[in-house]
């Protein structure tokens, strides 16, 4: 294991002993068999108690792994004949998104999401996944292009926030998401987003105002970081696993309170351990709703994607601390409340 987190040393130690057991049956012609497989079997079991209890710092821990896939990864695994396209017809091409036309069992698709780097010169000519103005610029000219030719977009969020830089502001970057916020509320195609690691802010939101949201297992989505919520609440970032409890950031917290639609299930151990396993299950769920908005109107879209983020935030909260939202999905998610519970 090239990484391996404090949670997971119990499972390193078994792993070393493994090893160990391995060679010495190889140098010293002893069949050591049965007892390796009893600690592969002892470890097995670990596993699945230890990530069937992750806390939620553990799981942003796994969302941030350096060898979690990434954008261009899942691009290669779940799609074909992909064709970037660049720049925004304004200033530049921000290399933080990447943007194309792609084509998935047959049915062609515009893809959009954040790319971050493996090297260090990579992350930086991508900005660390950070996009400027620019990006959220190019993403919305290719989500125009995807409304005038009527293909669905699909978008992959992965990234810790715009970049907040004087000169991301200089060139509008609070105008630039702001704006994909307007005209993505309108646009008459689907839109279907996969938060495939960190979704940070407004940095994930331009290219999130979709119709269906998924959210990979141990992928997390929310307005700031557990570090940056523990620097300002608590005064003290080190706090940020007691930030990311109260923040419910998981993928559950979100499902149960209808920010995403869908958890996409991960192989033991996160996405890193078997992307083309990853990759299988986001292909089934983006096909699952790629056909369901076959049969949608552009009217039925637009007002399916009001409806969705009109009825975020609505719950109800019981006398023991307990809260539900008031949003049923089931019934279409039709806003009745008037914003109030």
């Amino acid at each position: 294991m090239e990484k391996s987190f404090d949670f997971e040393q119990p499972i390193v130690e078994i792993n070393k002993r493994v090893d160990d057991l391995k060679k010495s049956s190889e140098s010293s012609n002893v069949d050591l068999s049965e007892q390796i497989e009893d600690l592969e079997k002892t470890r097995d079991e670990l596993r699945q108690k230890i990530y069937a209890s992750l806390t939620p710092w553990q799981k942003i821990q796994i969302a941030r792994h350096p060898k979690r896939p990434y954008f261009s990864d899942y691009i290669g695994l779940i799609f074909k004949d992909f064709l970037e396209l660049r720049g925004d017809r304004v200033f530049g091409d921000d290399q933080a998104i990447l943007c194309g036309i792609a084509v998935i069992d047959g049915e062609s698709v515009v893809v959009i999401g954040h790319q971050k780097g493996r090297s260090l010169e990579e992350n930086v000519s991508r900005n660390f996944g950070m996009a400027h103005p620019e990006g959220y610029r190019k993403a919305l000219r290719v989500m125009n292009f995807a409304e005038k030719f009527n293909k669905p977009v699909i978008t992959f969020i992965d990234t810790a926030g715009a970049y907040p830089g004087i000169a991301a502001e200089e060139r509008g970057q609070a105008e630039a998401i702001a704006r994909n916020l307007r005209d993505m509320s309108n646009l008459k195609v689907p839109i279907i987003t996969v938060v495939i690691s960190e979704g940070g802010s407004g940095g994930a939101l331009g290219v999130g105002v979709s119709n269906k949201i998924l959210c990979l297992e141990n992928a997390y989505y929310s307005v700031i970081s557990p570090e940056g919520c523990a620097a300002i609440l608590f005064r003290d970032s080190s706090k940020a696993p007691e930030a990311a409890k109260a923040m419910k950031i998981t993928a559950k917290d979100l499902l149960d309170l209808n920010v995403v639609d869908e958890i996409v299930k991960e192989p033991l151990g996160g996405a890193h351990y078997d992307p083309s396993k990853t990759a299988t299950n986001i292909k089934t769920a983006l096909n699952k709703y790629l056909h369901y908005y076959k049969s949608k109107s552009s009217k039925e879209i637009v007002n399916e994607r009001y409806s969705k983020f009109r009825n975020i935030g609505v719950y109800k909260e019981d006398s023991k601390g307990n809260y539900k939202t008031s949003y049923n999905k089931n019934k279409g998610g039709d806003d009745k409340s008037g914003g109030k519970v």
